[in-house]
């Protein structure tokens, strides 16, 4: 298994205005633009086995075409610009949903995972056997103090254990 971890460089403690200033733009950048750049190549973080992330920037809602960390719906995020599904669990889908339920219960889902990848640090661990699902996306399983992030959405009633095929919400 291939573990990175993400370290913040030690910084001397005294800087001038003009020094705070530009790190402080710079940092806005990156967190904007390339949170991941500093921290690795984003291939690396696809390939690798499991891989503790942590991001620059927090994890919202995806809106819009630029998509480097955000979350899709309760299943799906982008990560370092990679998309990424969560292997081990379904949840209601919210971009097409079959019924207002399925729709309210996905909403659900979508803001919990937000606040779940916001809590900290977390390993991706690739699916055993696929390492992408039929729509290109990166199959891994979210885990946090040997804990699935999967099986917290499920214990809350937000998702299903993966079963390999999707089941109905409605």
């Amino acid at each position: 298994m291939t573990v990175i971890n993400f370290k913040q460089p030690q910084r001397k403690k005294e800087r001038s205005f003009v020094g705070l200033l530009f790190s402080a733009m710079a940092v806005s950048f990156v967190g904007a633009a390339g949170g991941y750049w500093l921290m690795g190549n984003s291939n690396a973080v696809a390939n690798a086995a499991a891989v503790v992330t942590k991001p620059l920037t927090a994890y919202g809602v995806c809106s819009g075409s630029v998509r480097y960390h955000c979350v899709v719906d309760g299943d799906t995020l982008w990560s370092g610009g990679i998309k990424i599904r969560i292997a081990d669990i379904d949840t209601p889908e919210v971009s097409e949903p079959r019924c207002s339920s399925e729709l309210a219960l996905g909403n659900k889902a979508t803001a919990r995972l937000v606040g779940l990848v916001n809590e900290g640090s977390f390993e991706m661990r690739a699916w055993p056997g696929r390492d992408e699902d039929k729509s290109g996306r990166k199959l891994r399983v979210l885990v946090r103090d040997s804990r699935s992030l999967g099986d917290i959405l499920v214990s809350e009633g937000l998702a299903r254990t993966w079963t390999g095929r999707r089941q109905p919400w409605c």
